[in-house]
């Protein structure tokens, strides 16, 4: 596996080792020692355990995000697509972080086998580019409904580029609910 720190370094993308034949191909999507030694050697902590997996289908279009839980019930996140493909955005929501507000997007695919590890105090969200897209994730806390958060996909104040391309987002009814950044009163 080979990490590789984003202009935010916190946030790390994860390329596995893939081993491929005529058979087709084999790799680890995850190994928590090996993890935890590579986030070591790049200086960053290792995540605490991750006690829950989710997976999502989505059609193309469909805008999850910006969501993130709030201590003490954050999660970190180690994400990655099975199917189909997204654009992977987590901003940083950690006040008096000097990267603070800023975010990153990568995309990840079924074709490039690539995670992004995103720790905890990152609002984090994703464009599915591609009908039936299956997005996992494993979380290092269970689902809290009493400290779900997210911030408006399009704030103004983060300035996410999203590759829309001309489409009009499809999202659930509380992502179209979520406030401006600037509205919230802490994290």
């Amino acid at each position: 596996m080979k990490l590789t720190q984003t202009a935010i370094p916190d946030l790390v993308m994860i390329e596995p080792a893939v081993f491929g034949d005529d058979r087709g191909w084999f790799m680890e999507s995850f190994n928590e020692a090996r993890l935890h030694a590579e986030l070591a050697q790049l200086g960053l902590p290792a995540p605490r355990a991750f006690v829950q997996d989710n997976h999502s289908c989505s059609q193309r279009g469909v805008l999850r995000g910006m969501h993130f839980q709030t201590a003490p019930r954050a999660q970190g996140k180690l994400v990655r697509v099975v199917k189909g493909s997204v654009f992977d955005v987590a901003v940083d929501i950690r006040r008096g972080s000097p990267t603070f507000q800023q975010w990153v997007g990568v995309e990840l695919s079924a074709a490039n086998k690539r995670q992004l590890w995103v720790p905890e105090g990152f609002a984090h969200g994703f464009l599915a580019l591609e009908d039936d897209t299956h997005f996992l994730y494993k979380t290092t806390d269970v689902y809290a409904k009493d400290h779900e958060r997210g911030i408006a996909w399009n704030d103004p104040a983060l300035g996410i580029d999203w590759p829309l391309n001309g489409m009009t987002p499809l999202l659930a009814a509380k992502d179209q609910a979520m406030p401006y950044q600037s509205a919230q009163a802490s994290y």
